[in-house]
């Protein structure tokens, strides 16, 4: 067993060896190993790579050990490969579409290395390829064999990267030395370890987006640019806002319906839609969206029941944040009317949350988005309807009795 340890050890060694010399950075993704490591990260941060006489890491028992490459900071070559299987490894390189050449007018179909895999007998290292996105942030592809590789290479299965792609910001990163080797992990481990749990990424469907635009040609007015524009920015500060409180929000309703039909904003929409669910609800949101310069127009609702909040943008364009609580087995926001204290309650499939990119912003939306935009919009959604009645027109919607009337200063307020 000591043996076999100690072997896992010897490959990384290997592999850093080979990274080195042909001046490729490389960070340690591995999750198993970060888990380790985060345990004694202050002991790590200050220990200045002093000699540690045990294999107390990278000596762990696993079949892969993973690290990461930013696309920018190297150019694959050749001799890379050459000077691999000199030292006795094999390799496998698996490349597929380039998603950020595959907007609307362009499906070029251009081909990008995704991720290699390095494999010395019975260990293999797994380097996931990170690309730089127009969001600001990081994604990796998927791993998808074509028909004539060896799917017996390793066992792809317990790979820890590549089921699906995945967004991460960007890691500061931290020059450490573990068991003796020099490695760069990010700065704060157990921080990319939850991101990496939540770290799924929907593509947006461009080539439905694109049939749908055949059928239903495009706004080009000067009104709908217009408009897009506004719901464009006012999604940025909504997104900056809430970001810097630390709530987590998705695509809701109408702005999901654009992103997931059209990739695009609904031009005649009028409004920019963000779920939250109440576990997340903070009571600094009015006070930091009315410090960032966006009025609140209605808040109905109370936090234990159908809490939503509107809020003023840029001339006409308002944001509607809307509460989602959950029930054992649906999930629900609520509405109200404010002239007749009515509620209304909006039921939904139990969903989670992926990030995708969405007017150049890494964004949440429901994994689980047709289901979601099929509760709200019933099987026609990809009909364009203008007239929309929000207390009837959803599939979903459920009358919910009356707000008490001594209740109203509270649950119904308009500025």
């Amino acid at each position: 067993m000591e043996v076999k340890c100690r072997f896992l050890s010897h490959v990384v060694r290997k592999f850093l060896g080979l990274i080195s010399s042909h001046n490729i950075p490389v960070y340690l993704i591995d999750p198993l190993i970060l888990g380790l490591v985060d345990k004694d990260i202050e002991q790590i941060r200050s220990s200045p790579g002093g000699p540690s006489p045990e294999c107390k890491y990278f000596c762990a028992p696993r079949d892969f050990t993973t690290f990461a490459l930013l696309d920018k900071t190297w150019k694959p070559e050749v001799g890379l490969f050459r000077t691999a299987e000199k030292m006795g490894f094999q390799w496998l390189k698996i490349i597929n579409k380039d998603p950020r050449l595959d907007g609307m007018d362009d499906l070029s179909g251009i081909e990008i290395p995704l991720h290699y895999i390095f494999k010395l007998a019975s260990h293999a290292i797994h380097l996931v390829v990170f690309y730089e996105r127009s969001g600001n942030y990081l994604w990796h592809g998927p791993l998808r064999l074509k028909q004539h590789m060896d799917r017996k290479f390793v066992p792809f299965r317990k790979l820890h990267f590549g089921r699906y792609p995945g967004a991460y910001e960007k890691p500061e990163l931290l020059l450490v030395s573990i068991d003796d080797l020099k490695v760069q992990i990010p700065k704060n481990p157990s921080s990319f370890l939850e991101e990496m749990s939540h770290s799924r990424f929907l593509e947006c469907r461009y080539r439905e987006a694109r049939a749908f635009f055949q059928l239903y040609p495009d706004d080009a007015s000067l009104n709908a640019v217009e408009f897009r524009k506004k719901a464009k920015s006012l999604l940025h500060l909504a997104a900056l806002t809430l970001n810097n409180l630390g709530v987590k929000f998705w695509l809701s309703s109408g702005t999901c319906l654009g992103w997931y039909r059209q990739c695009n904003v609904i031009p005649h929409s009028k409004d920019v839609d963000l779920g939250v669910f109440i576990r997340d609800y903070k009571a600094d949101i009015i006070p930091a969206f009315q410090k960032a310069g966006l009025p609140l127009k209605h808040k109905f609702g109370k936090v234990e029941d159908s809490l939503e909040l509107s809020f003023q943008g840029e001339d006409d364009v308002k944001l509607d944040i809307f509460f989602f609580y959950e029930e054992d087995d649906y999930i629900w926001n609520g509405g109200t009317q404010a002239k007749s204290g009515k509620k209304f309650k909006y039921l939904f499939p139990k969903f989670t949350l992926c990030w995708t990119e969405f007017v150049e912003l890494k964004v949440h939306v429901p994994c689980e988005t047709l289901q979601y935009v099929e509760a709200n919009y019933g099987p026609e959604w990809k009909v364009p309807v203008k007239t929309w009645d929000w207390k009837s027109s959803p599939s979903n919607v459920q009358y919910n009795g009356v707000w008490p009337v001594d209740e109203w200063d509270d649950v119904i307020q308009i500025y």
